[in-house]
């Protein structure tokens, strides 16, 4: 499979959930929580430039400025940063210049709602990186463990890896 933004943000959220959903194994259409961030994203979505599809991408909203990427909560910031800047990177390899934006609906642990990336050289390479360590883990025999973590009662494949 090639690396795609959800399997970079599932790296960053959860290494077990990226090696699954990398081999096939997609759980996210029996969870409640991807329904509701389906919703929230139709619901916050413009009639126009929403949902762009690029090669193996789909971008939420693109403008003259900003590459905008709707999330349902802050709950992993960080996750959803990384799959925003490899959008970025995607956009800039067919010409395309823009800033990055995250916004949230929900807002848990930070009391912003909205977030800018803009993409340099340092994270070029720290996403390319990345990218070799995605295509190395779901290409492995192995699946990572659980992490027996909270976040994991909210996550598509709680059943599989607890029950």
């Amino acid at each position: 499979m090639k690396v795609n933004g959800t399997l970079i943000n599932y790296y960053f959220h959860c290494r077990r959930q990226c090696y699954l959903f990398g081999n096939r194994l997609n759980l996210e259409d029996n969870s409640e929580e991807v329904r509701i961030g389906k919703a929230l994203h139709k619901e916050r979505g413009d009639k126009e430039n929403t949902e762009i599809a690029i090669e193996n991408i789909r971008l939420d909203k693109l403008t003259d400025e900003y590459l905008t990427e709707l999330k349902k909560s802050d709950a992993d910031v960080e996750a959803s940063k990384w799959q925003l800047i490899f959008y970025l990177k995607v956009l800039k390899e067919k010409g395309i210049i823009r800033k990055g934006k995250l916004e949230f609906a929900e807002k848990n642990k930070s009391d912003k709602k909205s977030m800018i990336v803009e993409l340099d050289q340092k994270m070029e390479k720290e996403l390319e990186l990345h990218v070799r360590q995605i295509e190395n883990l779901i290409s492995g025999e192995e699946i990572p463990p659980v992490l027996q973590v909270a976040k994991c009662k909210k996550c598509a494949y709680y059943e599989y890896c607890y029950i």
